[in-house]
């Protein structure tokens, strides 16, 4: 079997190069993926998961996702919608067989695994096939999240622990029925301070909880980004774009890593739950202000560091030993979406690792990559414009990621033909709001101006904040 590209992963990035290298290059292309449909860690999502941004720049180039509409009641109200786990399931599976298969230069080899140099294996048969791959293998999988439902939890879990993943929620009155039926619980732990425990104490709370029967374990309290700043309609300019100067001229001005977050919190671009506390964790979770407010009626947060032990009646922390009542459910969800991987660069020989461009954008960042590897020469050339964007793991991490994405966003506004692919991209969210501007409107203009001159300073200053 012959191709010019094997892509190993159908997941958002997997799918938004192949999407993007078929439109720009006569390429044959190869999809090779575990799962037995396309997209990635959304087929074990927890079944009420939503995006954390507008459905309007997520997906692949060539369709859209969404209806463009806004939510007009929930936490969610007045801001555009944020497609659940399961239309994102429905939506790669029509650009699977609606775009790529269609055009007869993609081939999917479903419930497969790439062994090594080309050598596919059926998870089926175990038959295994040999791929001649013209050009270059990509790998899709370098930012794969894991998700809870096949995550391993890191501490012990004694006999007769209720634990379950999120996934199990929803079927708690079916899991109360039949022969080996087990009680509704009534008292519920929560287990982990990401955005997944975060949906959990929100779809418990929405779902008829009590609040205190609610006891959260929140190792580390997390900065989250305000979504009204990633809105991406005309009407939200002053939060989108506005809110983009503010962070410029916080980062411009701030004298120390505490003091920009301090400043983001100041100017709205930041949110935190408790602030009686300073956050320790970034990870670019994106919530509304709602959602804060709705998160701030748990009461029972247990700040004692990670959970070692699981244990009928108390929980072994890091810092002592909590009570907790008979019958009590626990949820996992301490599975991390942002695992520390080495910086490597993107394009390496016959190899590209897709990584991100653009922070918190995998799709944009791998349509991207697929658009230079289509139309430009030498490895030296694609990975500068294509730097690897360093996810932050610390609070110090996140001003080198700044200043990674804004110098590749500087590359690609000085690149003629790769300033106007980004400008007519779906996926791009924000330069449409500036390049759309009316010239005539001098209030826009003052702060797309003022957005210029502060990046400048931000640049500046960045590595006064790196040490």
């Amino acid at each position: 079997m012959d191709t010019d590209y094997l892509v190993i992963g159908s997941g958002t990035a997997g799918l938004a190069f192949v999407d993007t290298l078929l439109a720009e290059s006569d390429a044959h292309i190869t999809i090779v993926d575990r799962h037995g449909k396309p997209g990635g860690h959304w087929n074990d999502a927890y079944p009420f998961v939503t995006l954390h941004q507008p459905s309007a720049f997520y997906g692949v180039n060539s369709m859209g996702l969404g209806s463009g509409r806004k939510d007009t009641h929930g936490l969610n109200a007045g801001l555009y919608e944020l497609a659940s786990g399961p239309e994102i399931s429905g939506y790669f599976d029509r650009v699977m067989n609606h775009r790529l298969l269609p055009s007869g230069r993609v081939s999917y080899l479903p419930l497969s695994n790439h062994l090594c140099d080309g050598r596919v294996e059926s998870l089926l048969s175990g038959r295994q096939t040999q791929i001649n791959v013209r050009r270059k293998t990509v790998d899709a999988r370098y930012y794969s999240p894991p998700v809870p439902s096949t995550h391993v939890p890191r501490f012990s879990v004694a006999e007769g622990v209720d634990l379950v993943p999120p996934n199990a929620l929803p079927g708690l009155w079916a899991r109360a029925q039949g022969p080996q039926a087990r009680p509704l619980p009534r008292r519920f732990v929560v287990l982990g301070a990401g955005k997944t425990a975060m949906d959990v104490c929100i779809w418990l709370l929405q779902s008829g909880a009590d609040p205190d029967s609610i006891q959260w374990v929140v190792p580390r309290d997390s900065w989250l980004i305000n979504r009204v700043t990633t809105q991406n309609g005309p009407e939200f300019f002053h939060e989108a774009i506005g809110g983009q100067v503010r962070q410029m001229t916080a980062l411009a001005e701030a004298r120390s890593v505490d003091d920009l977050f301090l400043r983001l919190e100041a100017c709205g671009t930041l949110l935190r739950i408790d602030p009686s506390r300073m956050p320790s964790m970034f990870h670019l979770a994106t919530v509304s202000e709602r959602e804060v407010a709705e998160l701030r009626r748990v009461h029972q947060v247990i700040r004692q560091g990670r959970v070692q032990a699981l244990e009928p009646a108390r929980m072994v922390m890091d810092q002592g030993r909590v009570a907790v009542e008979p019958g009590t459910l626990f949820i996992d969800c301490t599975a991390s979406a942002v695992e520390p991987r080495p910086h490597i660069p993107i394009f390496q020989g016959q190899q590209i690792v897709l990584q991100m461009v653009r922070l918190p954008q995998p799709a944009f960042s791998a349509a991207l990559t697929a658009y230079v590897e289509a139309h430009y020469d030498s490895d030296a050339e694609k990975n500068r414009l294509c730097g690897s964007v360093p996810f932050p793991h610390t609070l110090a991490d996140y001003p080198k990621s700044m200043m990674v994405g804004m110098w590749n966003q500087a590359q690609w506004g000085q690149d003629k033909s790769l300033r106007q692919w980004v400008r007519e991209s779906r996926l791009d969210g924000f330069g449409k709001l500036m390049a759309n501007a009316p010239k005539e409107d001098g209030d826009k203009q003052a702060v797309i101006a003022a957005f210029r001159e502060q990046a400048m300073a931000a640049m500046a200053n960045i590595p006064r904040l790196l040490g």
